[in-house]
């Protein structure tokens, strides 16, 4: 590890779970080149996880830009190194149009060629499964790191400032798919039940398109004090509100990373997807699952009867959030 990069290009994955779960290798990469300069290449819907956390010194976005454009705009930076956390061939491409001596990534989608160093990719159990090791294993057969760095996911909120009254945080939706979402009217009746056991008020969380999936939980939760926030903040926005929650509901989904990543308790209810591998990390992180022969079938939307999700009784997740706010 002899080498010492000093003008860093990483581009950022594109999602806002994988952004979360990418957090320790940027960490990692910071502690490795301490006095770098640091760029982030994003998305503009994640630069805001980025840009608030210490191993940033400048943010690029990249939307909607051809790839020869954003070449030419990452020339005039003169980078030393790009190392891509994404998996695409179009990273790869751009660095090397960019005139990045060094550029690192996973060998994949084609793009080995343009890389000058070409990581294999780890095969099934040759790493954890979590998939923050995936990003952290990239730099240490990399040779950038020498150890794979131990602990969980961490974000620190910007502001220590508590709601003065008490919040629980609603996440109903999930950007990959239906077969990832747990029915409105559960998430409703645990929610209500929570709410009077704590005498907290309501927020739901989502994005412009789960409006009025929000919209239908509220009016479920009429009589209780409810904000509907889908749509109408930004991620920073998002984080701040969320670090204020006493607890969060979630399906896996990107706001179940953050929820979980600032320490907020979080139960998270996981049926198509395989929450060793893309679950939440943080120290008060709890799972809800229904075991079923079909599940995780990683697909988009069930083609039977969504048996993984039906079969989680709200009863049961407000059994385990009250759990989980009394240890």
């Amino acid at each position: 590890m002899a080498v010492n990069y000093s003008n860093i290009l990483i581009r950022a994955t594109n999602w806002v779970g994988d952004a979360v779960m990418c957090l320790p290798a940027l960490h990692a990469i910071r502690a490795r080149f301490p006095e770098a300069h640091i760029t982030i290449l994003a998305k503009s819907w994640v630069a805001d996880l980025y840009a608030q956390e210490s191993f940033t010194n400048r943010m690029l976005m990249c939307d909607a830009k051809p790839w020869w454009t954003m070449a030419l705009e990452l020339r005039r930076h003169r980078f030393d190194c790009a190392i891509l956390l994404q998996n695409a061939f179009g990273a790869a491409w751009v660095a090397a149009a960019a005139g990045i001596p060094a550029r690192i990534g996973y060998n994949r989608d084609g793009r080995g060629f343009l890389l000058t160093r070409a990581v294999k990719v780890p095969k099934r159990g040759e790493i954890p499964r979590h998939q923050r090791f995936y990003y952290l294993e990239l730099l240490r057969r990399a040779r950038l790191i020498d150890t794979i760095p131990a602990g969980d996911i961490k974000i620190t909120p910007q502001t220590s400032v508590r709601n003065p009254k008490r919040v629980i945080g609603i996440s109903p939706g999930a950007a990959y798919g239906t077969a990832k979402r747990w029915l409105p009217e559960r998430f409703a009746e645990a929610a209500s039940e929570l709410a009077n056991a704590r005498g907290a008020a309501l927020a739901l969380f989502g994005s412009r398109a789960e409006h009025n999936l929000c919209e239908q939980i509220a009016q479920m939760l009429h009589g209780h004090d409810v904000t509907n926030y889908a749509g109408r903040t930004t991620l920073e926005q998002f984080i701040e509100l969320a670090a204020r929650c006493e607890l969060f509901l979630t399906n896996d989904s990107g706001a179940m990373h953050i929820a979980s990543a600032l320490g907020v308790p979080t139960v998270a209810i996981f049926g198509a997807t395989d929450d060793e591998a893309t679950g939440p990390t943080g120290p008060r992180a709890r799972v809800v699952r229904e075991k079923v022969e079909c599940s995780p079938c990683l697909l988009r939307e069930c083609p039977i009867d969504h048996r993984c999700m039906t079969r989680v009784s709200a009863g049961r997740v407000v059994e385990e959030a009250l759990a989980l706010l009394a240890e």
